[in-house]
């Protein structure tokens, strides 16, 4: 029997060619395990995983085969990452991060193919479209920028960062918060908002250079959660970026998010499933450890005690827990012809990113409590997952939030069903 790849824990079904892109990334996963520890201690991103990555032809995984990538889909991303989350959740979820960014190309391009964009336009947007998907595929790369410090009550994402015209370009200014690969990434894909806009109308993407004039790196994130992701954030102080290495037609970016099936720009569920290899990680070390320890007085294994049967039950219905939202979702954002229209499918992944993060953290604070004082610390499997996946908690969203509105969404479209016209009686 064919031995089971770390990815097939989450996607059980892949094809063939599913298969072979998924061994790409089984090869890459004893680097990463062998540096999670040190890179973590050190909160640096390994930079020497960018070479393995971009040698095993990963960091184009998601690149249509036409614009000389693997042809991989958001199946592969997500066995991908839940495989890089069980080795080094670090580097998996700037992985993630690099991934993203497709978005900036495939979207576009199905909406093209749509009718959502005119004559005069499409050529614009498909030339920046496809610098995108070939410059991943060729090795470029890429972090993507969007979040930012600011905050605002109608959103889950505010961008401040602004763009004001130049001859032959446009001038950046603002700071980004959040960003995997600070420092590390070659280009940064940066969202702002151009000048003279209020509404995600002016929305743009540009291709920023790791090192533009203007560019610099904000104080190092010394976080509760994956410490080796280079995850500063930069400064823009007046950088310039051309005109050919911008998307600024108003308008571009949220015809291109209708394209979506789901989540945002279509991906968003391979990050849960970083969380979830990182789950599946310490689920496999703590019971490891705890069916191989004895009890010195009876010689049973310390697994065997009513205390920790608890626990490992407890931890076992979390981790399926996870399992099931996180297959759920990438079966309405992938099945063909799609299951369920996009609303449903938005919304499901508004309850279910909450629930497959707080359930991923269960397993590490089960993992914890399993292993007492032996496993309170700060390098080892266990204290390193608990802060990792506390990240999931409040990364894009907490929990609450996602109810919140699906709460409203429900709630609303209930009450739209209360009231109906009549015909005036005679």
């Amino acid at each position: 029997m064919t031995d089971r790849l770390t990815g097939e824990r989450l996607v059980d079904d892949m094809t063939p060619a599913e298969r072979a892109r998924a061994e790409r990334v089984e090869s890459v996963l004893p680097a990463l395990r062998a540096a999670a520890a040190k890179a973590d201690e050190e909160a640096r991103f390994p930079v020497e995983h960018v070479a393995l990555l971009r040698d095993a032809g990963l960091l184009g995984l998601v690149v249509p085969e036409e614009h000389g990538g693997l042809g991989g889909t958001l199946r592969d991303l997500a066995a991908a990452t839940f495989a890089m989350g069980t080795a080094c959740p670090s580097t998996a979820l700037a992985y993630f991060f690099h991934n993203t960014s497709a978005s900036r190309g495939l979207l576009p391009l199905e909406a093209i193919e749509a009718g959502l964009f005119d004559e005069g336009e499409i050529p614009v947007v498909r030339a920046f479209a496809e610098k995108v998907l070939t410059r991943m595929a060729s090795g470029t790369w890429l972090a993507n920028f969007a979040s930012e410090s600011v905050k605002s009550s109608s959103a889950n994402i505010t961008i401040a960062t602004t763009a004001r015209r130049t001859e032959g370009g446009w001038i950046l200014d603002g700071e980004k918060s959040f960003g995997c690969a600070t420092g590390v990434a070659d280009h940064y894909l940066t969202t702002a908002k151009l000048d003279g806009y209020e509404t995600a109308e002016g929305l743009a993407t540009f291709f920023v250079p790791r090192d533009a004039a203007g560019v610099s790196v904000r104080a190092p994130w010394d976080g509760l959660g994956m410490r080796a992701t280079a995850n500063n954030g930069i400064r823009l102080d007046g950088v310039f970026i051309p005109d050919d290495e911008a998307m600024t037609i108003p308008g571009a970016f949220t015809r291109m998010l209708q394209m979506s099936r789901g989540s945002f720009v279509g991906n968003q569920l391979a990050i849960a499933a970083v969380y979830t290899g990182c789950a599946q990680n310490v689920y496999d070390v703590v019971i490891e450890q705890l069916t191989r320890r004895t009890f010195a007085d009876t010689g049973r294994p310390i697994a065997s005690s009513p205390m920790h049967q608890v626990l490992i039950g407890e931890m076992t219905k979390d981790l399926e827990t996870a399992y099931l939202w996180l297959r759920r979702q990438l079966l309405l954002e992938t099945s063909e012809p799609p299951l369920r229209p996009k609303p449903e499918v938005f919304r499901q992944w508004r309850l279910g990113k909450g629930a497959v993060t707080e359930a991923c953290f269960q397993v590490a604070l089960g993992a914890f409590k399993a292993s007492g004082t032996s496993g309170a610390m700060m390098g080892g499997v266990i204290g390193r997952a608990l802060r990792d996946l506390a990240m999931g908690l409040v990364m894009t969203f907490p929990a609450e939030r996602g109810r919140l509105e699906v709460a409203q969404l429900v709630t609303e479209a209930r009450q739209n069903e209360l009231f109906a016209t009549a015909e005036r009686s005679s």
